[in-house]
Order: structure tokens, then sequence, then C-alpha cells
């Protein structure tokens, strides 16, 4: 019995060298819809044009990555990137309206919740799910718009563009339970592929 129990402890066991205070996959969900959004920006300048890009209103919590990828999209429209702005034959503000996640759980069930234990804090009662759909959402919402440097004459306005990016965990009698989503890449049988 001390060697099956012992089993059963040793397959409870879990292994994590690091814990930072964000997951990967969150990451992936946001940069993955900073991508989609940002693929869809058009410029409307002229090849060649020397375009400095403004990202001062740019305002998101992963904004580097997504003020890199929209540098990205300028260079493969043609258009040439200056640092300086004062060199610039066109200046391109860039603007974030959202770059974060939604969340939505429907369940039937006992959701997790607190039990308020005298003396002692809270004990966290465990959720007992006999089905369960809960879907995470990554949101980007980008626009810009493009003007001459001299002259300050519009060049060119881009409507906002939207990315997004899903998963869904399914959990089916407790115990049953698989994620799908669309930004990771998948093997042939559209698993996640291994590292």
């Amino acid at each position: 019995m001390v060697i099956a129990a012992l089993g059963v402890l040793a397959g409870c066991t879990t292994d994590r060298e690091t814990s930072p205070q964000r997951t990967a996959t969150e990451q992936l969900m946001l940069s993955t819809a900073a991508d989609r959004a940002a693929e869809q920006l058009t410029f409307g300048m002229p090849k060649g044009t020397k375009v400095f890009v403004d990202s001062t209103n740019f305002d998101a919590y992963d904004g580097k990555y997504a003020i890199a990828k929209i540098r990205s999209r300028v260079l493969e429209s043609g258009a040439n990137l200056i640092n300086e702005k004062e060199q610039a034959d066109a200046i391109l503000e860039i603007r974030s309206g959202a770059l974060s996640t939604d969340d939505h759980t429907f369940i039937v069930g006992i959701p997790s919740f607190q039990i308020p234990i005298p003396f002692a804090g809270e004990l966290t009662f465990p959720e007992l799910a006999l089905f369960k759909k809960g879907t995470e959402k990554g949101v980007a919402k980008f626009a810009a718009v493009g003007y001459d440097a001299k002259t300050g004459a519009l060049i060119h306005s881009s409507d906002a563009k939207y990315g997004f990016s899903t998963q869904t965990e399914w959990v089916v009698l407790l115990l049953v339970s698989w994620k799908n989503d669309d930004f990771r890449p998948k093997d042939e049988f559209g698993d996640p592929a291994p590292p």
C-alpha cells in the first residue's frame, strides 16, 4: 500500500522552474491580435517616402511589440523609416484603441468561491463543472494618420483596424477538458505543435 500511495503522490507532483508574472499564452494572444490588426493598416505613401513613425499617442500594455510590427508594415509598404523627425518627408502618427483580453465563461455546476475561515483567512472551494465553456479573446484596435512633415497636410488616414485571437477551454463531467486556440502553430493533427 505504501508503494501504491507513493506512486499516486509522484503522479501528482509538478515541477516549474520559473514563474513569470504573465503567461506565454497571454503574451501570444496579445501579440497575435496586434499582428492581425497591424497587417490591415494602409499608409497611402509613395514608395521611397521617408517616414517618421510617431508613437506618442500609442499607449498599450504590449506597445513595444505592436509598434515594431507597425514599423515593419511601413517598410513592407515600400516607405523608408527615418529616426529623426526633421529629416522625414512624412509623419505617421499611430494610436492604439485597445490591446488587451476579454473573458467569458459559461458553466453548469458550481463555480469556485471563497469560504471565510475565522482567524485563518479564506479557503478556496474548487470549481465543480459538469459542463464549462470558457473563452478568452485577445483584442487589438490600431489606427494611423500620415501627414506631410513640412506643411502638415493630410496624406492618408487609416480607419481603425481590429485584430482578434481566441482560446476556448472546454470541461465536461468535471475531469475531461481540452483547449482550442488560433494563435499557436498546430501539428498535422491540429494539436499544438511540440516545442
